[in-house]
């Protein structure tokens, strides 16, 4: 007979399990009860620009890899050292500084180093190449990441939704900050390249406007938007036997895209109740120039967006290259951090440091976030336990992005489907043993119920001789087979 999961839960708990397997039984624990499948996911990709500090993430008690132990030296990845996968469970490691925000989470974190993305080029960033694993650094060419995911898991009106902090823009002499604008970094296909919202006032009326507008203004506006579309379906026809080629298809994306703000207003309409009981309040912050409160502001407003199930997946971009975070006394744009390295930026602290301090800022975010999640009861748990928060960089973890070593946070959980609470690092490029993002990619979008092949974006030549097919085996639990009973 099968062995019921409930009670192999308690036998494993009365064996005394190994602290090793802390945040499985956790991630079990949370959907002992009930249809984990019943649940949402939820995904929160953050991606900064100018690469994530690697030197700085190991726990701990760990030999730090990336670091020369006699000199203090920062060591590149042909300079670091040989060996196997490290994986360590993080429960009873402290933290590294710039992580002490995420202290309190750690069971539900996972710390992952080394993966490559050197199949596809970028200089700064590597653009829509960055989720989609292609080498499409400023025309998207395939899909994203993100919105695939969003397109799988949508059951809310917006299936993604972006901010940034700033991008290539819709009208020249628009300012960023104004409206939407295009950090080329998500797509729903070839040319389908997604708008972010620069301004979280704007972002805030547009997600939530049912906390501000009386039902008739709601009414009114599908009614417009409706009539738009009946009034551009009935010359649709005539017009595009006018057209060919790119102009047709560009004329059919255009229709498109009124048709889904219709469907996005008609679903929030329905929502309304939800939505204001969930919506943040308008703040004259929303409205600041300062780096720091519009991230915050950003992350404030995607927090209430999962919340209030206005969208599964949001990507957040923190910062740009020509960002300067003034409030951390910095004169130094993001882009000139990364070429100080030890040298020393304008407030004292070298371009490591200043790397390193703009991070734990991000990072405090994201706790905030994990915390308000963490909060929502969800089953038996929570929806923290049901989303994951990966933070991550355009440019792998230089500033220069060749790609070798790519650092990733994941926070949260996925049901029973990754194993957190973990810090791994992997082999160095083209070693045995060695892993890319696209397995990871994988291991994401297993976890999220997707169908997948065997590989995940533009294969890298240089690494014919390893199989680096499949999810990353340390991150998922792709198939568990509880133990049976005679």
């Amino acid at each position: 007979m099968t062995y019921k999961r409930r009670q192999f839960l308690r036998d494993l708990s009365l064996g005394g399990s190994s602290l090793a397997m802390a945040p499985f039984l956790h991630s079990l624990r949370v959907h002992a009860e009930g249809d984990e499948a019943a649940f949402p996911k939820r995904f929160v990709f953050v991606v900064k620009s100018s690469g994530i500090d690697k030197f700085n993430l190991v726990p701990d008690g760990l030999t730090n890899h990336f670091v020369d132990e006699k000199s203090g030296q920062k060591l590149g990845n042909r300079s670091r050292r040989e060996g196997a996968l490290v994986d360590v469970p993080l429960m009873k490691r402290k933290l590294p500084e710039k992580l002490a925000a995420l202290e309190k989470f750690k069971d539900q974190m996972t710390i992952i180093q080394s993966l490559s993305g050197v199949g596809f080029r970028g200089n700064h960033t590597k653009g829509f190449g960055t989720l989609s694993l292609h080498d499409s650094e400023n025309i998207a060419i395939a899909p994203t990441l993100d919105c695939l995911l969003g397109q799988h898991l949508s059951t809310g009106p917006y299936p993604m939704y972006g901010m940034a902090m700033n991008g290539r823009l819709l009208e020249p002499g628009w300012k960023p900050e104004d409206s939407y604008c295009y950090p080329n970094l998500s797509a729903y296909g070839a040319a389908k390249p997604v708008a972010y919202q620069g301004s979280p006032r704007k972002a805030f009326l547009e997600l939530f406007s049912a906390a501000v507008e009386s039902p008739q203004q709601l009414k009114k506006k599908i009614a417009l938007i409706g009539n738009l579309m009946d009034f551009l379906g009935k010359d649709a026809r005539r017009v595009e036997k006018q057209l060919s080629g790119d102009e047709k298809e560009r004329f059919a994306q255009y229709l498109e895209s009124f048709d889904a703000l219709r469907k996005i207003e008609e679903k929030k309409a329905g929502m309304t109740d939800q939505v204001r009981k969930h919506a943040p309040k308008l703040t004259d912050r929303y409205d600041s120039m300062a780096p720091s409160a519009r991230i915050e502001s950003h992350f404030e407003i995607a927090s209430a967006a999962l919340i209030a199930g206005l969208t599964n997946v949001i990507t957040l971009r923190p910062d740009t290259l020509g960002v300067k975070y003034s409030e951390l006394g910095l004169s130094n744009s993001v882009h000139a951090l990364g070429h100080l390295q030890e040298n020393k930026a304008s407030n004292g602290w070298t371009g490591h440091q200043a790397r390193m301090e703009v991070e734990k800022l991000h990072l405090k975010q994201i706790a905030k976030m994990a915390k308000k999640l963490a909060g929502i009861p969800e089953g038996n748990g929570s929806m923290l336990d049901n989303t994951i928060i990966v933070y991550m960089s355009c440019s792998s973890g230089d500033h220069h992005c060749a790609g070798h070593d790519w650092p990733f946070i994941l926070l949260g959980g996925m049901g029973s489907k990754l194993r957190m609470g973990r810090y791994l690092e992997y082999p160095k490029y083209g070693a045995e043993g060695h892993r890319t993002t696209g397995n990871l990619y994988l291991s994401l979008m297993q976890a999220a119920g997707m169908k997948t092949g065997a590989t995940f974006g533009q294969p890298d030549a240089n690494l014919k001789h390893l199989n680096v097919t499949g999810p990353l085996a340390a991150v998922s639990y792709t198939h568990l087979t509880l133990p049976t009973k005679a």
